[in-house]
């Protein structure tokens, strides 16, 4: 079974009959900004409240646990979302994917003690993993792709613009009620998303054939899951030679085989293989997945440089890495003018990722050789610069680029590598972390506990000697981290330069001849 890649359309940019006006695109859009804002800002609200939350429910030691078990629902299911919506339609399944979402977050709320609390956020996060895929899905299929870029770029601003808020709002809602409010608010904004969407979007999406592949849904969770159990355990709970990693690891393998077994002889799988004979999909799930793992691995560190490396309190660190989300919201909303006038996405991207690259580069050679912010700061804005090139882009080719009856999988797919992508980077920029603090000579016997326990203290009550041998054995090993980003976005460089470029449809594609049909795929 292979895909087919639509023909390009010609003709007026003036909406075909049949097609949304702008009117209903920007409803429906209104409604899809405040589910995206919901999701954003969950994430970084409940890292704020963190510290309270252990200070009520105690049990420090499994509280990463509040945001793996997120994590790991959300990554896991949002292949499952695409494919679903392309069989059942994408109403049912964002309804689905707000009303979880809100159960999860009431839930949390009502949490009395921290495993709870870890069970429901999992609750909560099967919910989260329908939404940004399903926002995307749904603006890929009420806007052309060659109209699609302002859209796309929104998306990206609401996401910098939450990162940015929800940290301030999740402190002042912890200090004014409690950390319980920091889910029941998700409960008011989700009901007027959920009745949002449900009066804007009523144009019926066509649906395909309604045989759910059980097997190949369970087979795909259980390995993401296994593998996502992997990383987060490995190194932490567990060392990484330990048996119940290694278990974990050939549980992994085993699944995976057989996933692929299955869907090769699966009728309507819940991830067909065949999507990746498609080049541009190959290409976009490597360069994004390989951007994030650049991204997340490396930024993960500004706060600990910032406050321990350069002495910067923790209110303050926060806003030192503004300049990356302020980057990204700049370039992504002026991508998309530029995009829908030269009806390109390659270029952008191109020029996008040598950006952070160069970006990337500059920033660990300044924390090697310890320069000052006025070097650091202009570097993380210009990384922002470069990936609000990238990542909207790539969502609008991988849309272009598949039929109507595969855009829902394919979107999701996509959202599913990036997450994949920037889970594998941090897990590994913190073990690299870890083992060159633990292999530096001198002052890294203290460098475990300053690090755990936040460190500004403890840094301040040692020696002169031993503080700058400290600081230099942070500096160092930050610094490798941002080597190993340079490396590894300059791999997603190498590799979009392989990425085809079709021309954008400026209206429509017709959608499949019929449910279960076997296309032709893309082969340039």
């Amino acid at each position: 079974m292979t895909l087919q890649t639509p023909p390009p359309t010609t003709g007026p940019t003036a909406a075909a009959p049949g097609e949304p006006t702008p009117q209903e695109i920007r409803a429906v859009f209104i409604g899809l900004m405040i589910v995206l804002g919901l999701s954003a800002l969950d994430q970084s609200i409940v890292a704020t409240a963190l510290p309270r939350i252990v200070g009520d429910l105690g049990g420090i030691n499994h509280l990463s646990w509040v945001v793996t078990a997120y994590v790991l629902a959300s990554t896991s299911t949002m292949p499952l979302y695409g494919k679903l919506s392309d069989q059942y339609g994408r109403k049912p399944l964002i309804y689905a994917a707000i009303a979880i979402f809100l159960i999860g977050s009431a839930l949390c709320g009502l949490a009395q003690s921290l495993f709870q609390l870890i069970v429901f956020r999992a609750i909560q996060g099967l919910g989260a993993g329908g939404l940004l895929p399903l926002a995307q899905i749904i603006i890929g299929d009420l806007v052309p792709p060659a109209q699609r870029g302002r859209r796309q770029g929104a998306i990206v601003a609401v996401f910098a613009v939450c990162s940015v808020l929800g940290p301030v709002l999740g402190g002042v809602i912890t200090d004014l009620l409690s950390w319980h409010w920091i889910f029941y608010v998700n409960l008011p904004v989700g009901a007027v998303a959920f009745v949002a969407i449900a009066r804007a979007l009523r144009r019926p999406h066509p649906t395909h054939a309604r045989r759910i592949d059980y097997l190949g849904a369970m087979l795909l969770t259980g390995g993401t899951t296994a593998f996502l159990l992997m990383l987060a355990l490995g190194g932490t709970e567990w060392p990484w030679r330990s048996p119940q990693i290694a278990a974990l690891g050939a549980t992994t393998a085993l699944l995976t085989v057989l996933f692929v077994v299955h869907v090769r002889r699966a009728a309507e799988p819940v991830l067909p293989l065949d999507l990746f004979d498609n080049r541009v999909f190959l290409v976009a799930c490597t360069v994004l997945s390989l951007t994030f793992m650049g991204l997340l691995g490396a930024s993960l560190f500004f706060p600990l440089f910032f406050q321990v490396v350069m002495g910067i309190t923790p209110s303050h660190s926060g806003f030192l890495t503004g300049p990356l989300m302020i980057g990204m919201v700049v370039s992504s909303l002026v991508n998309g003018r530029v995009l829908l006038r030269a009806g390109r996405y390659k270029p952008a991207q191109v020029g996008g990722l040598s950006v952070a690259v160069l970006a990337f580069a500059v920033l660990a050679w300044a924390i090697a050789t310890a320069k000052s912010l006025a070097v650091i700061e202009p570097a993380i804005f210009a990384l922002g610069l470069g990936l609000g090139l990238v990542m909207p882009n790539m969502t609008i080719a991988v849309q272009n680029a598949l039929p109507a009856a595969h855009r829902g999988v394919g979107t999701a797919t996509l959202a599913f590598f990036r997450s994949l992508g920037g889970l594998i980077g941090v897990t590994g920029a913190g073990a690299i972390l870890s083992r060159q603090l633990r292999g530096a000579p001198g002052a890294a016997s203290a460098a475990p506990s300053v690090h755990a326990e936040g460190g500004v203290p403890h840094i301040t009550a040692l020696s002169p000697e031993a503080h700058g041998a400290l600081l230099d054995l942070y500096r160092h090993a930050i610094a490798t981290t941002f080597t190993l980003g340079v490396c590894i976005v300059l791999a997603a460089l190498i590799a979009i330069l392989f990425l085809p470029e079709l021309p954008l449809h400026s209206h429509h594609a017709p959608a499949a001849e019929g449910d279960g049909t076997k296309h032709k795929a893309l082969r340039a």
